[in-house]
């Protein structure tokens, strides 16, 4: 019995590994073993075949759990006895009844033809400002395209696929087990439903190559950290002539010098020199709509007093108009006083001090509470 070596291994990768991590290891070892760089070399077309096998494996969520969980047993074909054998027909018995409910489209749960493309996945970095007013952006992703000179069907041009003698074309055999008549993947063609007899020297029969594309996407004007953006038809092509995955785009927005972000609410702190709190005046800030917003400062203006500028904040994503720009005052202690300031705050000192806290009451409510609490501890 033929030694089964296990498809982590095979890879060089942890069982754990990420789907970019997968993807990466197999473009590697790949391009080592192609029968292309090694001509003439049956057992480095064996190892091809063999990683290319572990890949298909490994990079579906469904095949890639029955193999954690059952090992090379999960994908056994055959009949007879019991044992390791007899779980083949169990996994297609518990496919046949539950695959639909389990959302599987990838492959097994079909009967032959052609299967849907798997989706894919990036991540876009934006700033806030970008987020603000929208952005076109130039994608450029590896993705498992339709072969040209096959047109996808896998076959060498001039040939084409025949349809499986063994399953009569549906991907699926029936066999006795016991008093059960069960149905098994087609091990002539894999569940195709179709035999390529002279493949394609392009995809190896495949029907696929893996390249660089390059999609340009509108990202819409209101954007948020964690969106995602759904683009149909971009994602890997689909075996033997199906549809097309789809790509999402997940956004990822910078930190920001200034604003923070809640939703459409834009937060910012603005320093206010201990001058312009007491007397009162104005302030300018800059908005993300590249226009400076003045807001007034009452005379007394106490650190952590908020102000807010209606619809200067962010766009909605669905269109629904901008939030609001609050900004968050604190009032700034001056440092490195020349000795005229120092002379000017000293006599501003001894002035305060016969007000009898008018011009500080929350210092002076402070300290009369405490005097309260001091007169209780010792009567």
């Amino acid at each position: 019995m033929a030694t089964e070596i296990d498809f982590y291994e095979l890879l060089e990768v942890q069982r754990g590994a990420d789907d970019a991590t997968l993807k990466s290891a197999y473009r590697r070892l790949a391009m080592k073993w192609h029968p292309d760089k090694n001509p003439g070399d049956a057992a480095a077309e064996q190892k091809f075949k063999s990683i290319s096998e572990a890949y298909d494996v490994l990079k579906d969520p469904q095949k890639r759990a029955a193999y954690d969980r059952f090992g090379h047993a999960a994908f056994r074909q055959g009949g007879g006895g019991g044992g390791a054998q007899d779980f083949g027909g169990f996994a297609d018995i518990f496919e046949s009844v539950f695959g639909e409910f389990m959302g599987g489209g990838g492959g097994r749960g079909r009967r032959g033809g052609p299967t849907r493309g798997s989706d894919l996945r990036y991540d876009l970095e934006m700033s806030l400002e970008e987020a603000y007013s929208g952005r076109q952006a130039t994608l450029t992703v590896e993705v498992a395209a339709a072969c040209d000179p096959c047109g996808g069907s896998g076959a060498k041009p001039g040939t084409s696929a025949r349809g499986c003698t063994t399953c009569g074309g549906s991907g699926r055999v029936g066999m006795r087990q016991g008093l059960f008549m069960v149905e098994r993947t087609c091990p002539a063609c894999h569940g195709q439903g179709q035999v390529i007899a002279d493949p394609c020297d392009t995809c190896r029969g495949a029907g696929r190559v893996d390249q660089q594309k390059t999609i340009n996407v509108n990202i819409p004007k209101g954007v948020d950290d964690g969106t995602r953006i759904r683009v149909a038809g971009e994602g890997e092509a689909g075996t033997r002539g199906g549809p097309a995955g789809d790509l999402y785009i997940f956004v990822h927005l910078k930190s920001h010098d200034v604003f923070k972000r809640d939703g459409t609410t834009l937060y910012a702190i603005a320093p206010l020199s201990i001058t312009l709190a007491a007397l009162g005046g104005e302030i300018d800030v800059p908005s993300l709509d590249k226009q400076q917003t003045t807001i007034k400062i009452p005379a007394g203006t106490q650190t952590s007093k908020q102000f807010r500028v209606r619809g200067k904040g962010m766009p909605s994503l669905n269109g629904g108009g901008f939030g609001d720009l609050v900004i968050q005052v604190e009032v700034e202690t001056p440092v490195k006083l020349t000795a005229r300031q120092r002379e000017l705050l000293e006599e501003f000192r001894a002035i305060e001090g016969t007000e009898g806290g008018r011009n500080t009451p929350k210092s002076q409510g402070f300290f009369d509470k405490l005097k309260g609490v001091w007169s209780e501890l010792t009567e």
